[in-house]
């Protein structure tokens, strides 16, 4: 299945830490901090015709990227975490989760194993 969507980050660990609740076929990209034309580029042709997601830290520099990243693809869906975690990465799984639900993607969540009941 290639779904027709794909998210876009800052860091290899966001999208690391994305990567544990989404299913292997969507496809994470990383900014790496800086976008310059050819970075911009080639994040355009990796995305191609999917449904962009933008999900980028709540701070100054993330806000910054969101803003260039909102003109290179202004169809683009906005995720976001809260300002009192550390970014993407610092984001615990449950958060993670409820905002991609909200966002509409579930059925591309990889969601928990519940812990097996003690014995009695």
């Amino acid at each position: 299945m290639d779904p027709n969507i794909a998210i876009i980050v800052e860091g290899k660990n966001d999208k690391s830490r994305l990567s544990r609740v989404l299913s292997a076929d969507i496809p994470i990209h990383c900014t790496f901090g800086t976008l310059g034309t050819e970075k911009i580029e080639s994040l355009r042709k990796a995305v191609g015709n999917r449904q962009v997601y933008l999900f980028t830290d709540p701070d100054a520099s993330g806000r910054r990227i969101r803003g260039v990243l909102r003109d290179v693809f202004p169809d683009a869906e906005h995720i976001y975490t809260r300002r009192g975690y550390n970014g993407v990465e610092g984001t615990p799984e449950e958060y993670l989760i409820q905002q991609l639900e909200k966002a509409g993607l579930e059925e591309h969540i990889i969601y928990p194993s519940p812990l097996p009941a003690w014995p009695e």
